[in-house]
């Protein structure tokens, strides 16, 4: 394999997580929800997915104990802004920490335990062709996952009735509510729909990524895919480029310092986090007027009675 293979499959490894956790959050903001529990949730699908995964000695079972973990956390955070119309920011901030704390709680006897790597897809005669054979025909079953779930996510908002009646009462859930959309249940969904994504994400970062479990291994990859809606202006194309163009700047700075680049270890760590910023900066300086953020997002919704 060459050098530039094997960085382009890294790439892949490292988008995929946030292109997951990002197309969740997508969904829920489109329906007026503002989930800042991402990075809380993630932590629980990683530490409920690998004790599973070791638990029951099998993936399938790891991945699903990690959504269905995730889910029970969003599903709190449903409760809070939905059934008592709290504040979605504070909600969101207090979700992540809850969730990084039970992470590492439940995680903790599982420290040092390792899980054997996943199949990949093999096609003889494809996978083995060069450069283009592993990366498109030699992936593990997440990647392929993330990049249906994102033609799926599409297809959803934009090509379907139910996907019109989600962006309907994310962009005024008043109006929504007059027409007899049921609002309160299509932000339910829409917030268990991203914690089933989180958790998805975070069960790949510990029995794919790294295949082992470790205190804090989601590394602020929860609030990059929050940041990864915005640079997306909420459509989902957008954001699968931008969870590559993340994972991109990720790989290329490990490899910059395998280089010894004249640079402190710490700036160059720093480069992909800047380099989102300097993405977000630069779309809301030339899309000011494109597609902004849904009229509803983070405004709690009070039902008349």
């Amino acid at each position: 394999m060459s050098m530039f293979e094997a960085v382009l499959l890294t790439i892949v490894t490292a988008s995929t997580p946030l292109l997951l956790a990002a197309l969740g959050e997508l969904v829920a903001e489109r329906a007026g929800v503002l989930n800042l529990g991402v990075e809380g949730m993630m932590a629980m699908g990683a530490a409920c997915g690998f004790a599973g995964a070791v638990v029951f000695d099998s993936t399938a079972l790891g991945v699903l104990s990690g959504m269905i973990a995730a889910v029970l956390l969003a599903s709190l955070f449903a409760f809070a802004v939905l059934g008592l119309a709290t504040n979605q920011v504070a909600s969101g901030l207090a979700l992540t920490i809850l969730g990084l704390g039970l992470a590492g709680l439940i995680g903790a006897p599982f420290i040092g335990a390792r899980r054997e790597p996943i199949a990949h897809l093999h096609i003889p005669g494809l996978t083995d062709l060069p450069v283009v054979g592993r990366l498109f025909f030699g992936q593990d079953a997440f990647v392929y996952v993330s990049l249906l779930l994102a033609l799926a996510v599409a297809w959803f908002l934009f090509h379907t009735r139910a996907g019109l009646t989600l962006r309907s009462v994310g962009e005024n859930h008043t109006s929504a509510h007059s027409l007899g959309l049921p609002v309160v249940r299509v932000r339910l969904l829409a917030i268990v729909f991203g914690g089933a994504c989180a958790g998805l994400s975070g069960a790949y970062l510990s029995l794919v990524y790294t295949r082992f479990w470790s205190p804090g291994m989601t590394a602020g990859r929860g609030w990059i895919a929050l940041a990864l809606v915005v640079f997306a202006a909420w459509r989902p194309g957008r954001a699968f480029a931008g969870a590559y163009l993340f994972g991109a700047a990720t790989v290329l700075q490990l490899h910059a310092q395998a280089a010894s680049i004249g640079l402190p270890s710490q700036t160059l760590s720093a480069l992909p986090y800047l380099a989102t910023v300097v993405a977000l900066v630069l779309l809301s300086l030339g899309k000011r007027r494109a597609v902004g953020a849904p009229g509803s997002l983070g405004t709690p919704f009070v039902p008349d009675r």
